[in-house]
């Protein structure tokens, strides 16, 4: 079974830690059985979380055996990391287990010297400080999370939701983390990222919401839909959708189209036998390179690849 173990240190985010707990500790294969093995661990048996005082069950020594660790934010994300906190992170690193951090958690692992040179994420209100603590670290304040393979970041929030149900994915495929997902009330994918959560200018006035044309576009993915055709149907010109794609998803609308025909794809390839070509046709690529690529440069790996580990 694959261990995951949560770090609870002084100051713990109480939403940040019951993230993980909640995602892995639900998630159930096709079979009926579970996993993930969920553990909080920490450096003492009491754990300050604020509101509450918490009683964690595991010490450090849960890092020694877990597949995958989460770190989830502090009150104050520039509290000193104990050092025995930090060995116990670089020696799970050194075996080969994954790390990934929630909201403020970035700090923490920042602070092992691990994401050194790679691009992280953190709550978009302590990007800066992030940058400024740690220099090497390549901060991106406007995306979701940033995925480095054994090392993960996500943002504040509920972007640590998207960060857990993005691992479940990886592990197990779309079908049991779209449940993971339908458990916790949450798309399996948001579209954009977290710059649409940041305080820009005031909206416009009018008000008017992209929903309701997101919602025509996957029901016509295999459309060969054009900036002017998604324009007509928002009856907008096409300068003021890009905008209002930009302010309500964070993205563009070819960028979000593509995503949307991407998780169409992942559906049909892990519940049909449709040949790869056909499900290009289906989900609204031009030709079956075009499809390939898109896919490969999305999921990180090739369609029947995804299709072998997945379907089933």
């Amino acid at each position: 079974m694959h261990v995951v173990a949560v770090l609870a240190l002084d100051g713990v985010v109480p939403f940040d830690l019951s993230v993980p707990v909640e995602v892995f500790g639900r998630a159930v294969l096709p079979d009926g059985t579970r996993p993930y093995d969920v553990r909080v661990c920490a450096p003492r048996p009491q754990v300050d979380a604020g509101a509450f005082t918490l009683t964690a069950p595991h010490d450090l020594t849960a890092l020694d055996v877990a597949d995958t660790v989460v770190l989830p934010g502090v009150a104050d994300p520039e509290t000193p990391v104990p050092p025995e906190v930090v060995e116990s992170l670089r020696a799970a690193a050194d075996r080969g287990a994954r790390l990934a951090s929630i909201c403020g958690g970035a700090f923490t692992l920042a602070a092992t010297g691990l994401l050194d040179g790679l691009r992280a994420t953190t709550h978009w209100r302590g990007a800066e400080a992030l940058a400024r603590r740690h220099p090497r670290v390549l901060v991106e304040p406007d995306v979701l999370y940033v995925d480095n393979g054994a090392l993960l970041t996500s943002a504040g929030a509920a972007a640590g939701l998207d960060l857990c149900l993005h691992l479940v994915r990886i592990d197990h495929g779309a079908s049991v983390a779209a449940a993971a997902a339908r458990l916790s009330v949450m798309p399996l994918e948001r579209d954009g990222g977290q710059a649409q959560f940041i305080v820009h200018e005031p909206p416009a006035p009018d008000g008017v919401s992209l929903e309701p044309l997101l919602r025509w576009m996957r029901a016509h993915l295999a459309r060969d839909l054009t900036l002017d055709d998604l324009a007509r149907q928002a009856r907008l010109s096409t300068r003021t959708l890009n905008r209002r794609f930009r302010e309500q998803t964070g993205t563009t609308p070819s960028r979000w189209l593509v995503l949307a025909r991407i998780r169409a794809a992942q559906d049909l390839l892990e519940t049909t036998a449709h040949p790869v070509e056909r499900i290009a046709a289906e989900v609204g690529f031009g030709s079956p390179t075009a499809f390939r690529d898109a896919f490969r440069k999305t999921a990180g790996t090739t369609p029947r690849a995804y299709r072998r580990a997945f379907r089933g």
